[in-house]
């Protein structure tokens, strides 16, 4: 029997390098008081830094893409295929929930059991994407996990991200996870991934996130789960449903062969995001797709359309940059640019149809011994403006509220 007081035991996750470690504190700063970049970085490799489509070796890409950034990477060995406007940090909705799973996901055992308080949920934002979580029901962490991954619940990350100490104390672990994978475009203002002020991302970090999560059992478990029996008090539970379209077939899309996740994500502002990961022949690849100009189902269309060249003509293509891997599994640092004309809206490229214009990420390193995150002004949002409220209520269904 648990009351309100209960405090879950928090396990001991795995020990950040002192790099990581100072991007927690780069993190905490005000934006501010971040210490400024001495060169630009190149994540990936330099033609990632460029604007629009790369892609070498190979021909047929989708025509009709019409995502403001996207990327496509084997996931084994991390390879980047073809991308457009990799580094583009635009407004990342729930996919954001990939890199919260990332840092929060291994301190619990599924097993946990937790009463939830008024206060764990009194700080989700109006508007939210919701699993149903009530105070008073007790739930156990696979529970909660399964309502952040399959319903995309903002009640159910604030509830784990108050079992884990509270929310700001959640961002900057998150803020100083995304600087250990080397995701430098990605500055985090709320777990759940909830429009806010300078909450960016890219394409290419949602793609590490994912990549990464994956190799975890209870991650991929969670994000390839199509339905789960959720907790409505006392003995009584209703039915959750993943909201990942191409996973479970539906709204008039089928389900696309050998998905197996892994997170989709749409608010009013920023539009559909989703990264998806698929295996065929023994193949695995990633594509992350951010912001098309149609309605909800384009994001799941061109994201199948990309798998489809992936697996087919884009067999032969040759890497144009690498998912780089965490400094605390050995990944090698950020190096400077090579030189001012390699980064930059005029850099060589085609450009994929209806894609934005925005070259390299401004996010940059800090040079010398931290070798860590510095935090840019919060500055524009990426968000689409344009997009009408009669736009987002067509592009919107069931599961696609505001903070889904």
């Amino acid at each position: 029997m648990f009351d309100s007081v209960y405090r879950p035991r928090v396990r001991d996750s795995s020990r950040l390098t002192r790099r990581a470690v100072l991007g927690l504190t780069a993190a905490a700063l005000p934006l501010s008081t971040a210490t400024p970049a001495s060169a630009a970085t190149v994540i990936g490799g330099e033609r990632l830094a460029r604007g629009g489509v790369q892609v070498r070796g190979a021909t047929g890409l989708p025509k009709k893409i019409t995502a403001h950034a996207w990327l496509l990477a084997d996931c084994e060995s991390g390879e980047v295929l073809a991308s457009c406007d990799a580094h583009r940090r635009l407004a990342p909705a729930s996919t954001l929930k990939m890199l919260f799973a990332d840092t929060v996901l291994k301190k619990f055992d599924r097993t946990e059991r937790y009463r939830v308080k008024d206060s764990d949920i009194s700080d989700v934002p109006a508007g939210s994407s919701l699993v149903g979580i009530k105070p008073g029901i007790t739930y156990t962490v696979e529970q909660l996990w399964q309502g952040v991954f399959l319903r995309s619940g903002n009640d159910a990350v604030h509830v784990l991200a108050h079992m884990n100490g509270g929310v700001a104390k959640t961002v900057a672990e998150m803020q100083a996870r995304a600087a250990d994978l080397q995701a430098l475009d990605t500055h985090v203002v709320s777990p759940d991934g909830f429009d806010h002020p300078g909450q960016l991302s890219s394409a290419y970090d949602l793609t590490l996130f994912a990549r990464h999560g994956l190799r975890d059992d209870d991650f991929r478990g969670y994000c390839g789960t199509r339905t789960a029996d959720f907790p409505a008090g006392g003995k009584k539970t209703f039915q959750i449903q993943n909201t990942d379209r191409l996973l479970t077939g539906s709204w008039g899309l089928g389900v696309y062969k050998g998905l197996f996740g892994v997170k989709n994500g749409y608010t009013s502002h920023a539009g559909n995001t989703f990264t998806g990961g698929a295996t065929r022949g023994g193949r695995t690849l990633l594509v992350t797709v951010m912001h098309p100009d149609s309605g909800s189902n384009a994001v799941y269309e061109e994201t199948a359309a990309l798998l489809d060249w992936g697996f087919g003509k884009g067999s032969s293509a040759q890497a144009v940059g690498m998912l780089v891997d965490p400094l605390s599994e050995g990944g090698a640092g950020a190096s400077p640019s090579p030189s001012k004309g390699a980064v930059g809206a005029g850099a060589p490229g085609t450009r994929a149809a209806g894609s934005g214009s925005s070259g390299a990420s401004p996010w940059l390193s800090v040079g010398g011994a931290a070798g860590v995150l510095a935090l840019a002004g919060a500055g524009a949002w990426g968000l689409r403006g344009r997009r009408t409220a009669k736009a987002a209520a067509q592009g919107a269904g069931p599961g696609d509220a505001q903070g889904s």
